[in-house]
């Protein structure tokens, strides 16, 4: 399936709209990942735990929300946009992943 964050998708043509299409997930950090990030946060450098786990995440909510879309019909998922927020007291970490399911043809 095609995921784009282009309105449109070169050499084809949109024949068909299903709607939005979301794709979440909500990901706690553990207590070994936020005490290294500790550590970063005081001696500086980049935590390594937590990029894993925002890469988990987004690669998560993408993957959701293109299995729903694929359930619609869709061919492809265009307009996508990610967003991210911390949830609780910062332990917890939300990715979103929304776009428009469409459906194609060669042009």
């Amino acid at each position: 399936m095609i995921v784009t964050t282009t309105p449109t998708v070169e050499g084809y043509t949109i024949t068909g709209y299903y709607g939005i299409v979301f794709g979440e997930v909500v990901s706690g950090v553990n207590l070994i990942k936020d005490l290294g990030a500790g550590l970063r946060n005081v001696f500086g450098g980049r935590s390594q735990g937590y990029e894993e786990e925002l890469v988990q995440a987004r690669e998560g909510a993408i993957a959701e929300m293109q299995e729903r879309a694929a359930a619609m019909g869709a061919h492809a998922v265009v307009g996508v946009d990610i967003d991210y927020e911390v949830l609780g007291e910062g332990n917890m970490l939300m990715v979103t992943a929304s776009g428009t399911a469409v459906q194609l043809a060669k042009a």
